[in-house]
Order: C-alpha cells, then structure tokens, then sequence
C-alpha cells in the first residue's frame, strides 16, 4: 500500500516477528558492540576506542597530561556515538589501581575510591596512557590489525588492537549483555605469559600443567583465595565460584592488653566503607560480640581498618564471625565469556572459553600480528631498496642525469625522459628528481651503498620469518618475556588450600561447660567458670531453680566444639553439639530436652559420649539396669538420624544405664545398688553390632539392679559415693579380676546411714568432683581431700544434706592445669561421667 504522501511505501508485517527480529538485532548489537570483551585484546569496545583516541591526540607516558574532558570529546566526536558518562567511566576504571590489576590509563586528579566515592567531573581530571597500554597498541600503524569504518564513515578505527600481553586474563572483564554475562577475574602477568610460553612450547600441555603456571586470580586488592577446586572448575570449564577473604592480622595492645583485629586487605570489587558500616550495624544488632571499637585508618599508603576487641573476646572467633556475616569473605563467580573470531566468516561469536582456549586465541591473535607485521616491514624494504637503486643509478650517471635534466623542459618531461633513458620508475625518477645535491659527495655515495647493503639484509629477515613459523614463535616468546621482564610483579592475592567454607565451631568460641539435665527434662549448659571451688563439706551453691519435685538428674562437662552421643532409657542415641543447647545462667533450669532431640517426654538421658571423631579401633560399652553389657564399635554412631538410631536392644523389663568409650583393652567395673561389683577384661565381652541386646555383666540379687560402670584406662582409685552423701575412695587393686556375669564382691558397707550405692567412678588425687543434689544445690571439691579406705568401709562425708535430700548425680571434673592428662587425651572420644539415682 502507499502512504499519503505517495512516496513512502508501508508494508504489513506481523507484530511478533517484527519484535522478535528487532530484539535479535539489538541483543547482538549489544553483546558484539558494548558489553562483551574480544578474546583477542580484552577489551570492549569503549575501552579500545579510549585507548585509541588517548594514543591518536599524543597522551604518551612522559608527555604532559590533558584534560579528561578531551579524551572524551574526542572519542564521542569519532568513534563512539553514546552518552559521555560510558566513555568517562571507562577511562577512569582504567585508571583505578583498585579495578585493574594493571591500570592502562594514568590518571590525575580525584579517579574515586574503594569507599565507593565517584571520580570528579571529566572537566577536572587528567589522563594520559600508561606505559602498559602502549604495548596494546604498539605496531598499530604498521598494518598489523584490521581497521573498520567509525560510525560516520568519516574515519577508521581499528577492530582490535595489537595487545602485546594477555590483557583479557591479565585484566579480567566485567560486563552484562542480552541473556549472557561475563566475569573474567584478574591475573598476574608473569604467571600468564609463562603459560602463554610454555603452551608454545608444547602445544599438548594440560590443565594440570597450566595450573602449576598460572595458579590462580590475582587481585589487585590482594586478600586470599579460600580453596582450589573453583580455580580449577573455571580453568577447566570456563565456569567456577572463587572464594576471596580479607587479609587480616590479629595484633595484642601491649598498654590494655587488649586484642584487636587489623584488616589490611580486603576482597576484589568490596566496598569498604559499606564494609565498615556493616561491621558497626551488626555490632549494634548483637548479631557481632566482642567488638568493642571499630576505625577505618586507611589513607594514601593502603588499607587499614582496626577492629578493637572486648578484653573477654576470643580474636580468631571474632574474625571467624567477621568472615561468616561480612563482606569480609566474598565470592567472586567465574564466567570466561569472550567474544570469538569465526575462523571462516570471522564475525565475533560469543563463547565460554577454558583458560586453554584463552590463551590459544591470544597466540594466534599475536601470531598474525607478527606475521602483518613482518609483512609491513617487509614492503616498506622492498619499497626502499626500489628507490635506492634508482639513486644508486643516478650517482654512478651523474653527469649525464645532470645534463638531461637540464635540457628537460619542464619535470613531467624530465620523469620520462630519465624512466627511458635508464629503465627506471615513475617512483624511481621522482626520487632521483628530489634527490638533493648533497646526495652527490663521496661520503653521501658511500652512505647510499651502506643503507642499499642494509636494506637487502633486513629482507632477507623478513622473509626469513615469513617462511618460519618457528622464528615467528620465537619472536613472539621474546617479546612477551621482555613485558614480562619490564612490568611484571609479584602476585597480590595468596592461595590457600583450605575451602572456606565455616563449620558452625568456628563461629563459636571453644569453651567448658557444665551441661546439667534434670528429672523433668530440661538441659541447659552453663559455663564452668561459673562454679567456684569449695572444700569438702560445705554447702555449695544453688545450681538451678527448678520447679517444685524436679530435681538435677544428670550433668556433664565437655567443650562446645564437641559432638555429643546422647542415650536413652530405651536404647536409642541422638547426635547434637554442646553449642547447639541452650545456655542458661546458673540459677535457671534451661529448655525442655525434646525441644532438641526427637524423644517422648518419659524418655529418660542415660549416658552422654563425648567425641570429636569415630574410630574403628575404639568402642562403646553399655550397661543396662539388669545387668547386661554390650561392646559396639564407635563408629557405627558417627550418623543417627534425626529420629535417632537403634544403639542396643533393650529387653521388655529393662533399660539402658551408662555407655563408655573403651580401647578393646580395658578392665570393666561394674556396681550395683546393694553395693557389690565385679571386674572383668572387656575382651570377655565379644563386639557386636548395634541392634543386639548383648550378655550378662553380673548376675543380681533380688530387688538390686546397676548403678554404675567404670572402665578402667589409668593408675587410679574407684570412687563410691552414696545416696547420703557419703563417698570413699579404694584402690583399683582391692578389685580383683573375675569372669563377668558372676555375683560380685563387696565394693562398699550399705547401711542406712550409706543409703544405697548412688555412683561409682574412677578417679586420681588430682581430679575434682562436681556433686548435685535433688534439691538442686552444687558442690565442687578435690579429690585429694576424700581418703583412700578399703572396699568394706563406709567413707566421709562429701556434702552436707537436708534430710529430706540426697545426692542425685556426681561427675568427675579435670582442673585446668591438669585439662587433657584423663580420660579422652589418647582416644578420640570419653564419656563424661554422671550417675544418677
């Protein structure tokens, strides 16, 4: 159909496929011409044509600088018909020590800062190239890369540049486009061309090998790089997430003697005044503790922000803290997407590349730079040696060039007449027309059959290296140890094997604590330095306030850091942390235990086993209240599930007691209520698995049942304590071996002012005892001051009771000069000891 004006022509199209080839056309307008880098040079389009325009207007290193406002006129006017901010911010990320690992613009003025300050107005800034960008665009006048029409067709701009080093690996990129980004991180220059190299070398080398050459990003921040597995994945794939973390240093105040963090370094592309403003909210939050002062001192010299902790505060939990919640630890996710020449069309296609890939295009790139090059010279040889041998013929016919030039009558007919005279080119007889008199002393003469000499020499070179591609390569090795050699550094970032990745320990500080379980369920744990020491026969303090006929039935000591295999009444084991109870003060009871465990509220904590690994060679022992032991090894239970597993197999009328951790070669001691025992060689016992019952440890009397079991692994005394408050302390000796499964001997005299047997337990001079009452009052005392009596004897008195109380648990504390000498230092796990009636 015509338009009104019947000289424009409509034609109907449907609306979906004019959307979707518009879309299509401008998606790749943007990938190709704004947001990805070429694999070649490293650059985007604005970069290159910065680069460009800066070495067009003169802005060498070592000229004076010129306005910012000029490169950026420049480049709109010519070469990039966008908004002036895409061109100005350009430049100045190329000015940033902080950006790019090796700045290519040299800046001067306010280009911004890590705290995410903006640069000033281009109308105040200076720039001109660094001596890095010359190598990118050095030999860009001999032909060495193809040029394109600028946007106006008024002028030329060059499609890629020289790039005398591997700037896209060096540099890295960043840039979003249509349904694809890119995120190349920076590389130090001595590790890239070392690969570059060795890859010409041995054109078959694999990741491995490269990997060994090129380990790893380098930041221009510095910082560390957590784990090896994402520098491998992206090297291998194209693809890998890279872990980064601040550099820090944990310094000790010598005048308060305070700790404080010192942050040095900080993560690639983190700003650090967020950072630090981070770091203030979640300490006013509480989410951070044991920060007490937070500064940012850094200036001109580089980074520095203090972090003052709390005289109390443990610093490596604090930083752990800092890297979990901050900006601190960071990841950097590798995408090595570059823009590709399509060996037959050699139209630019996007493409994932390996770090192989990179580095086989960029020697190619360098390659045909080498080779237009060579080419170039070559042509301008052969040119110059055309023009010397018509100079050459000229001075040996002087005279008779003299006097026919004379007799010429204008220069177009002196042209001819010397082209027919002496078989010379129109270029040759211009040459000879403008040749200057000088030309024609004997010292000129001889300078001319020099430079002829000269000139014949080098292309005999050039064609040399055109017809070698060994020399080409080694040229190309040498110009890129020369750059090498010139602007290379050390590496910034360091590499550490470790992943990164934080267990919920390392948050936490490592710390001893009392964890108490009561009758009516509730557990809590509550820090041991919260209990002071007393003397046999006080009165203790008050440990929990519970409610009314609620009493402490079992209490444990062990670190936070600590797995803990809990057992129950009816043989079942759940696995929790120390630091995953609830800590309560001394004076409260906690929470209930089936908040954290997957138990009925009448199921009963028998024994807790603490561990912090699961070994094949060690074992746990269980005792139930009928007498019955069984030997499983330990790391059967390295994985219950959230409703627990089956650790034994308890009988009808019977239930689990006590579980100890043994070496396979440990005597055992076991107790009854009526005050007998029996030991035995646990070699007795035969290891099975976790869902059998097991067999008899000592047959019982009518009405008694187990109280107790000991396995002995040290010099040390057996420690009986009674539901009165009584306690004695006998030798291991006084317990001579049996058979297990027999009545036993007398390990104490029962009588009512003993009460029944509440707790036995190894223990040594040097040991402490923590003992609870159902009333629930705590008592700590030495060990030492309980003497040593013989089986039959009824002991002292360890804690003064109200009549209507009793003893209901007691454990065995290690002192902190003596911490790690007991139970749990040769194996990987211990039962911390608790009975209870």
């Amino acid at each position: 159909m015509t338009a009104p004006n019947a000289r424009e022509r409509i034609l109907p199209r449907l609306i979906d496929e004019e959307v979707k080839e518009s879309f299509i056309n401008y998606s790749m307008s943007v990938i190709v011409s704004r947001a990805l880098p070429d694999v070649r040079d490293g650059l985007k389009p604005v970069h290159r044509r910065v680069l460009y325009a800066m070495n067009e207007l003169g802005l060498l290193p070592g000229r004076a600088y010129k306005k910012s406002a000029t490169v950026v006129g420049d480049v709109l006017g010519k070469y990039h018909p966008h908004g002036d901010s895409s061109v100005y911010d350009a430049l100045v990320r190329m000015v940033q020590t902080f950006s790019l690992r090796y700045p290519l613009v040299d800046g001067q003025g306010n280009f911004g800062s890590m705290d995410g300050d903006n640069a000033a107005a281009y109308r105040y800034t200076e720039a001109r190239l660094t001596r890095m960008a010359v190598e990118m665009l050095t030999d860009i006048d001999k032909n060495t890369v193809d040029f394109a029409p600028n946007f106006d067709d008024r002028l030329e701009e060059p499609r890629v540049l020289p790039a005398g080093f591997p700037n896209l690996l060096v540099n890295g990129s960043t840039g979003i486009a249509v349904g694809m980004a890119t995120n190349i991180p920076p590389h130090n220059l001595r590790e890239v061309i070392s690969a570059v190299i060795a890859l010409i070398d041995n054109p078959e080398l694999d990741g491995p090998a490269l990997r060994k050459l090129v380990k790893g990003p380098d930041f221009p921040t510095g910082g560390y790089i957590y784990g090896r597995a994402g520098i491998a994945d992206y090297q291998d794939t194209g693809r890998g997430r890279i872990i980064m973390r601040a550099r820090a240093v944990i310094e000790e105040k010598e005048s308060s003697g305070k700790s404080q963090i010192v942050v040095t370094e900080v993560p690639y592309q983190v700003n650090k005044a967020k950072l630090v403003a981070d770091i203030a909210e979640l300490v006013r939050d509480q989410k951070l503790t044991g920060i007490s002062a937070l500064r940012d001192e850094s200036d001109k010299d580089g980074v520095r922000v203090v972090i003052e902790l709390k005289r109390d505060a443990i610093p490596r939990v604090v930083l752990n803290q800092l890297y979990k919640h901050t900006a601190m630890q960071s990841t950097f996710g590798v995408i090595m997407l570059a823009l590709v020449p399509d060996p037959h069309t050699r139209q630019l296609v996007p493409k994932v590349l390996t770090l192989r890939q990179c580095l086989e295009h960029y020697i190619a790139h360098r390659h045909e730079v080498i080779v237009r090059r060579t080419q170039f010279d070559l042509d301008k040889a052969l040119e110059r040696e055309h023009i010397l041998e018509g100079l050459k013929i000229a001075v040996d016919n002087i005279d008779e060039v003299i006097a026919l030039i004379r007799a010429a009558s204008d220069t177009p007919t002196a042209s001819a007449q010397l082209q027919s005279r002496f078989g010379l080119s129109e270029r040759q007889a211009e040459a000879i027309l403008n040749m200057r008199l000088a030309k024609l002393t004997g010292l000129e003469r001889d300078k001319l059959e020099e430079e002829l000499v000269e000139v014949r020499a080098f292309i005999l070179e050039m064609r040399g290296i055109l017809e070698s591609r060994d020399r080409r390569m080694s040229i190309l090795k040498g110009e890129l140890i020369q750059v090498a050699e010139t602007y290379g550094d050390e590496r910034r970032t360091e590499i550490v094997s470790d992943e990164g990745e934080f267990s919920i320990e390392d948050l936490i500080a490592e710390e001893e604590m009392v964890v108490t379980i009561t009758h009516g369920g509730y557990i809590k744990r509550t820090p041991l330095s919260l209990y002071n020491r007393q003397g046999r026969g006080g009165r203790g303090k008050a440990s929990a306030d519970l409610k009314e006929h609620d009493f402490i039935e079992r209490f444990y000591v062990a670190s936070t850091h600590t797995y803990m295999l809990i057992f129950t009444d009816d043989g079942r084991c759940f696995w929790l942390k120390v630091h995953e109870l609830p800590q309560a003060g001394r004076n409260t009871r906690g929470k209930p235990i089936v908040n954290l465990i997957n138990v009925t509220p009448d199921t009963r904590i028998r024994a807790i086993v603490v561990t912090k690994e699961f070994s094949d060679t060690e074992f746990l022992l269980f005792c139930t209240r009928n007498g019955t032991v069984k030997k499983t090894a330990l790391s059967q239970y390295s994985n219950p599930r959230a409703n627990g597993i089956k650790a034994i197999k308890i009988e009808q009328d019977d239930e689990l007691m006590d579980v100890q951790v043994t070496s396979g070669n440990n005597d055992v001691v076991l107790a009854t209520r009526h005050g007998l025992s029996v030991r035995f060689h646990e070699s007795d016992v035969r290891e099975m698995g976790r869902d059998t019952t097991g067999v008899k440890g000592i047959e019982l009397r009518p009405s008694d049942q187990l109280v107790g079991m000991v396995v002995i692994k040290r010099e040390a005394t057996l420690l009986v304590v009674t539901e009165r408050g009584l306690g004695k302390c006998s030798e291991v000796s006084e317990y001579r071996v049996q058979k297990r499964g027999g009545k036993g001997i007398l390990t104490l005299n029962r009588t009512v002012k003993t009460g029944d047997v509440i707790a036995l337990m190894e223990v040594v001079p040097e040991d402490e005892l923590m003992l609870m009452t159902r009333q629930g009052i705590a008592i700590r005392s030495k060990v030492s001051e309980i003497r040593v009596t013989g089986r039959a004897a009824q002991g002292v008195k360890l804690v003064a009771l109200d009549d209507l109380d009793g003893v209901s648990a007691v454990a065995r504390v290690i002192p902190d000069d003596k911490e790690g000498e007991g139970e749990g230092e040769e194996s990987g796990a211990t039962t911390m000891e608790g009975d209870a009636e």
